[in-house]
């Protein structure tokens, strides 16, 4: 079927736009701010693409490291295990970085099928990898092909919708985030059970053409803003490969000092990055990106310190309920889940908060982050014997920890459209990807380190593994503490209004 009878089925939906006196009408009609509004008609068509993006992506991420046991088994390089998730991660930094150039050069519709075709691509090589160097390729290539998927969801939020619901289009995606910690790890699981990994990944394949076949027939052809065709930031995205292969490696090295040395090496790195990017021409990020002071600064200082917050926590939360609390691995596994399940459900309820509800809720992130994690550094070291009496308030911590970064994501992400400057608006739009992913590649590095400081490793077992439970969520407690003062400043941002939302040229 083509795509141009899809788009005649969906023809009231689609993006029908008419010339105007200036060759330039907006596509994006005004809204009420609710979701009614957001999941109905022609919105709720764009909404089910731009979330199918972030789904697709994050179901893979969970699903993948569920089956990865099983594809050592099978094909051999267990040294190989840890770079599975390292060159996933690198890539899917690169391919957000590089999302907006993406965009400009081929238009939304042939941005999101050509990053579905790069995931369907790496799919097809996992799914028939003979051996684990061969695995690795297919998984660099499923990370470049997520990376721009993700991506291009947030930065066809700004094209599409609103901006009064920019705020629950961004709850939406981000959500589909905590959709995935349950559906990814259930659909491993049972593919893991049947011994059948390479069918996992082949699961994956066809509904990628239908996510290509639903993007190329709801969105737009391309973009009428007038956005120059920028070159590639080179220098920037050698160093930030460089740094997030750097921090990522010295994490899954054995030895401390690899660590370190990995840590060390990543901040150098982001250092000459920040200096070559502040007299660049062709930038990575939009300009204030790395002054404090600065709208943007500040934005992404408060991202940033809230997803450390989140992934130095989350990753070590099933070893800890076992080893600790002695539970199964599933349940540990599925309550680990909790903190993304109350980051969801934070940024579906906060995303409608309006005036002065965005500061309150930008600046309660940091105090509900800082008071789940003093509590989950009390009673997870304690253990519990599977005592449910305490297990509970563990349950709450968790909870509490992700709804508080969930209910100011969805407005620090918006905030971060609304303050940058105009000619750089799709910078602005990957930006939210990269900036969220390296925090997260660095965070899940530091923790590493922290764990293994406090005697995760050495001297292991109960004690060490208690002992490195208290250190690391006490250490990392710091993280929203410091962003009690980044998140202050964003609350007092006064957003420029937007005088003109870009235009979308549909194909006919």
């Amino acid at each position: 079927m083509s795509l141009d009878i899809l788009r005649q089925i969906f023809k009231g939906y689609a993006l029908n736009i008419k010339p105007s006196s200036s060759n330039q009408e907006t596509a994006v009609t005004r809204a009420e701010p609710n979701w009614g509004a957001l999941l109905r008609g022609k919105n709720a068509i764009r909404s089910l693409a731009l979330a199918g993006g972030v789904a697709l992506h994050a179901i893979n991420v969970y699903l993948a490291t569920t089956i990865l046991p099983s594809v050592v088994k099978d094909i051999g390089g267990l040294d190989y295990y840890a770079w599975n998730t390292t060159l996933f991660v690198v890539a899917s930094i690169l391919g957000s970085a590089l999302s907006a150039r993406l965009l400009q050069r081929t238009g939304p519709r042939r941005s999101y099928i050509i990053a579905a075709l790069l995931f369907a691509l790496g799919t097809l090589i996992c799914a028939a990898a003979p051996t684990m160097p061969v695995m690795l390729v297919g998984r660099f290539v499923q990370g470049f092909g997520g990376g721009f998927l993700v991506a291009l969801s947030y930065a066809m939020i700004r094209l599409l919708f609103d901006e009064t619901l920019w705020p629950r289009a961004m709850a939406l995606v981000s959500g589909m985030w905590g959709v995935a910690t349950l559906v990814g790890p259930a659909l491993g699981g049972v593919f893991a059970e049947l011994d059948a990994w390479r069918a996992a990944f082949w699961s994956l394949i066809p509904v990628t053409v239908l996510f290509a076949i639903l993007a190329g027939a709801m969105l737009p052809r391309r973009t009428v803003d007038g956005a120059a065709r920028a070159a590639l930031p080179w220098a920037q995205l050698i160093l930030l490969t460089a740094a997030v292969l750097a921090v990522s490696a010295g994490s899954v090295m054995s030895g401390l000092a690899w660590s370190i040395a990995g840590v060390i090496a990543a901040v150098v790195l982001t250092a000459l990055l920040i200096w070559i990017e502040a007299g660049a021409r062709q930038r990575l990020l939009p300009q204030g990106a790395f002054r404090i002071a600065a709208p943007l600064g500040a934005l992404y200082a408060t991202m940033s310190l809230l997803a450390v917050t989140v992934t130095s926590s989350e990753i070590f939360v099933p070893l800890f309920l076992q080893v600790l609390h002695g539970l199964p691995p599933l349940v540990a596994g599925y309550l680990a889940a909790l903190m993304a399940a109350g980051w969801t459900l934070g940024s579906i309820t906060g995303s409608g908060a309006r005036g002065g509800g965005v500061g309150r809720a930008i600046q309660a992130a940091p105090l509900l982050a800082f008071a789940g994690m003093v509590v989950l550094s009390i009673l997870i070291p304690a253990g519990s014997a599977a005592d449910w009496a305490r297990l509970g308030p563990i349950c709450v911590g968790l909870v509490v920890v992700g709804f508080g970064v969930g209910m100011s994501w969805p407005h620090l992400l918006t905030r971060v459209l609304q303050v940058a400057p105009r000619d750089e608006q799709d910078l602005a739009s990957a930006s939210l990807t990269t900036v969220q992913l390296f925090a997260t590649a660095l965070g899940a590095a530091l923790a590493g380190m922290v764990a293994n400081l406090a005697g995760l490793t050495e001297p292991g077992g109960v004690t060490g593994t208690a002992n490195a439970a208290r250190w690391l969520f006490g250490v990392f407690a710091v993280t929203p503490a410091l962003c009690i003062l980044t998140a202050r400043l964003c609350a007092r941002l006064q957003p420029r209004p937007v005088a003109h939302q870009p235009s979308l040229q549909a194909a006919e």
